[in-house]
């Protein structure tokens, strides 16, 4: 089987943009226009290939630095070469998948997760705060969870989008998977006020971390009962 090269890739990408996929992403701040049901098709056509992923993520493009993290191996890489990645990262969907479907899933991840927790950039501390909330529901141990409220309550209500999204989905989970820290992670969320306005669709959970918090609890206990 022939090797895909890169320029085969890039043109099949060209060829699946849409307009209208484009307008609506952007307005999401994402800057391509491949439909991701397409996107996910093409990637499981091509199945893993590390080189490919790592040549698509060179181009700069967002539509290709999207397909190569579906078709990388996540455990693959080093350290410092997640930590350029995520810098790299802008389009909030590439860094989304990123920390999503990669570092994760990388032996390094709870190095970074501490790393860029700390970081001064926005950004990447939001790719840190993500990790952090996948500890908080899943690996809960070691973790200062009431240090983490002090830090959600002193920095969530000032800090950029990117960041204050990160911090509040933190702060929701705390107060949905740990009952000792439920009653203040609720009155930190209904002091701050962040996302309380937040325009939810119908059927949908508000971002608002209260309302997120005793939705979620509820679900829960009536999961119990049934």
């Amino acid at each position: 089987m022939a090797e895909t090269t890169t320029a085969e890739v890039m043109a099949e990408l060209a060829a699946l943009e849409d307009p209208k996929a484009r307008a609506v992403n952007e307005r999401h701040g994402d800057d391509h226009g491949v439909n991701l049901s397409k996107l996910r098709a093409l990637a499981k056509r091509l199945k893993t290939q590390q080189e490919l992923a790592c040549r698509l993520w060179e181009t700069g493009d967002t539509a290709a630095r999207l397909l190569a993290i579906l078709i990388c191996r996540p455990k693959a890489f080093e350290r410092d070469e997640l930590d350029v990645m995520v810098r790299q990262a802008r389009a909030p969907k590439v860094h989304d998948w990123l920390v999503n479907y990669v570092v994760k899933k990388n032996p390094h991840s709870e190095e970074l997760r501490v790393a860029w927790s700390a970081d001064p950039d926005p950004v990447v501390a939001s790719a840190g705060w993500a990790l952090t909330t996948e500890r908080v529901a899943k690996k809960p141990a070691g973790l200062d969870l009431a240090g983490l409220l002090d830090v959600i309550e002193a920095e969530m209500k000032d800090a950029p989008d990117r960041l204050q999204w990160a911090m509040n989905h933190c702060l929701a989970r705390i107060g949905i998977e740990h009952a000792e820290h439920r009653a203040r992670a609720i009155a930190i969320g209904e002091r701050l006020e962040v996302l309380k306005d937040y325009p939810t669709s119908p059927g949908c959970t508000s971002p608002f971390a209260p309302t997120w918090i005793t939705e979620m609890v509820s679900r829960q206990q009536d999961k119990t009962v049934a």
